[in-house]
């Protein structure tokens, strides 16, 4: 099969972006799915690539498809065929890249899915498959009865390689969960097995299915690249595929079932709660954890399939995943799981590390009446996450929001915007250099706990420049600094006006931020 056949078929629709007539003749010798930013040691010579693009960004995105694309030249791949569905295109940087080192390249609409083309391919490859198959005719059978009767995946991974004595196989997802694994197999570590999907030791393949997110994506491994014949692989991906797609749609009626009990917890009157909850095969009875995520609108849809595959990490007693009304992903899961949850978010979110994943987790509710609440807590603390790593994927706890700063990142910058200004008034303005330098006094002032001493110590100034400034700045802002109650809301009007992913926020998506105090307040200088 040359690569100009593979476009010709009309059933997968590719649209040729570039090539050479010669290069469109060169035979196929195979497929890979691949999207690692190095493909070069995954590709065969002869291969046709297919890649999803994930790896690709608009940041440094003409280096990243330099060396993607210099990867397969190296590798001697004959075409690339390039997803749509990631970026709604193929990026230009990708086509020029092409273009410089004579790499045929194609786009693959959004609706085609990968699987389809590789059966093309070893469809004419190898014939019928349903008169030449590599599995032998007892253990497709056995295969096709279970994904039949809606098996898990465990017992289908184990019937497809019973007959392989040596060999071991895993089923993993990129977050490193352990979907399967055939009786024997060494047990793995989340970050051993994500290691593994993108690894170059054994044998790994993608499990083609139909409406799967990237992160919920099943990967087969073999740790010995020979146990196995990649037709036979070929095959056994294809079984796992229609397992995944049948475990998809129960997972699909799942989180409808849990989007009833959304809507009512957002709703005014939250109706009958317990009648949902026993549906969504929650106890009666917590204590439970409430968690909510969100991928924004450029990639809605996606944070369900996020928080899904986060939950299955922490293997819970019970949970249900679902949407909310306006499109945001929550969770309830028992109290036991939230650890788990955070301890597995950068594993997650690193299966699309172009995608920003947010998420918010409340503190423990008791009973069903206490949902509600917990959900609003969520939410709160999603939003302190988003304002405060606007550029990183984390997940922010509300237990973790104890100090005055931490707990109004939970409010929208444009409140904390707005209650600033008011309460600083001329200060807020900070092209003015006087009213800069005041504004400069002020947060040191309240920094070193009212301390006139320290405060003229820290700024280099005499007492007395310190005495004028603060009552300038009670003149502008109406406030008191003798008052605590004025001190307050001065101190909250400072933080509202930094950027909460400033220099307080730099030890990490989860750190708890507090007013950095130089000395203790109960020092006599002041």
């Amino acid at each position: 099969m040359h690569v100009e056949h593979l476009l010709q078929d009309e059933s997968l629709g590719l649209r040729l972006l570039w090539a050479e007539d010669a290069l469109l003749r060169r035979e196929i010798s195979g497929v890979t799915v691949t999207d690692l930013e190095d493909p070069a040691r995954f590709v065969r010579p002869g291969e046709v690539v297919l890649s999803g693009l994930v790896w690709w960004s608009a940041d440094g995105g003409r280096d990243k498809a330099e060396r993607f694309v210099a990867g397969l030249r190296h590798a001697g791949a004959a075409a690339l065929l390039a997803g749509e569905e990631t970026h709604g295109s193929v990026p230009e940087d990708l086509v020029e890249a092409c273009v410089r080192h004579a790499v045929p390249v194609a786009g693959v609409p959004a609706h085609v899915m990968f699987r389809a083309i590789t059966d093309t391919v070893y469809l004419r490859q190898w014939g019928d498959l349903s008169r030449h198959h590599a599995l032998p005719e007892h253990v497709r059978g056995r295969l096709n009865r279970l994904v039949a009767q809606d098996a898990d995946p465990a017992p289908v991974l184990a019937a497809a390689f019973a007959h392989l004595d040596a060999a071991r196989a895993y089923v993993l997802t990129p977050a490193g969960r352990t979907v399967a694994a055939t009786p024997g197999a060494d047990p793995l570590t989340a970050r051993e097995a994500a290691a593994l999907t993108g690894g170059d030791s054994g044998a790994t393949v993608a499990v083609e299915a139909d409406a799967v997110t990237p992160y919920e994506r099943w990967w087969l491994h073999l740790p010995d690249a020979a146990a196995a014949p990649p037709r036979l692989l070929h095959e056994i991906t294809t079984v796992l595929g229609r397992c995944q797609e049948a475990l998809t749609r129960r997972r699909a009626a799942a989180h409808r079932t849990a989007g009833e009990l959304g809507r009512l917890l957002t709703a005014p009157d939250a109706g009958d709660l317990a009648t949902a909850v026993r549906a969504c095969g929650l106890p009666a009875e917590g204590p439970y954890r409430v968690a909510v995520a969100d991928t924004g609108a450029r990639h809605d849809g996606l944070a369900v399939g996020a928080l899904t595959e986060a939950v299955a990490h922490t293997t819970p007693a019970f949970s249900a995943v679902g949407r909310l009304p306006d499109g945001t992903a929550f969770a309830v899961v028992p109290e036991g799981a939230a650890a788990a949850l955070a301890q597995t978010w950068p594993l997650v979110a690193a299966c699309r590390p172009d995608v920003l994943l947010h998420a918010g987790l409340a503190s423990p509710a008791t009973g069903t009446n206490g949902l509600p609440g917990a959900l609003a807590e969520a939410r709160y603390a999603l939003t302190s996450a988003r304002d405060t790593w606007p550029d990183t994927s984390s997940l922010t706890d509300a237990a973790h929001l104890t100090t005055l700063d931490t707990l109004l990142t939970g409010i929208p910058a444009e409140v904390r915007t707005v209650f600033s200004r008011t309460v600083l008034g001329p200060l807020f303005d900070t092209a003015n250099a006087s009213h800069a330098a005041l504004l400069n006094t002020l947060e040191v002032f309240l920094a070193h706990d009212g301390s006139w001493a320290r405060t003229a110590e820290a700024l280099h100034l005499h007492v007395n420049t310190v005495h004028y400034r603060i009552q300038r700045i009670e003149h502008f802002t109406g406030r008191d600094l003798s008052r605590l109650r004025d001190r307050l809301d001065l101190w909250a009007a400072v933080l509202c006006r930094t950027d909460p992913s400033g220099p307080s926020g730099a030890d990490g998506p989860q750190a708890v931020t507090a007013a950095r105090r130089p000395r203790s307040s109960t020092s006599p200088a002041r």
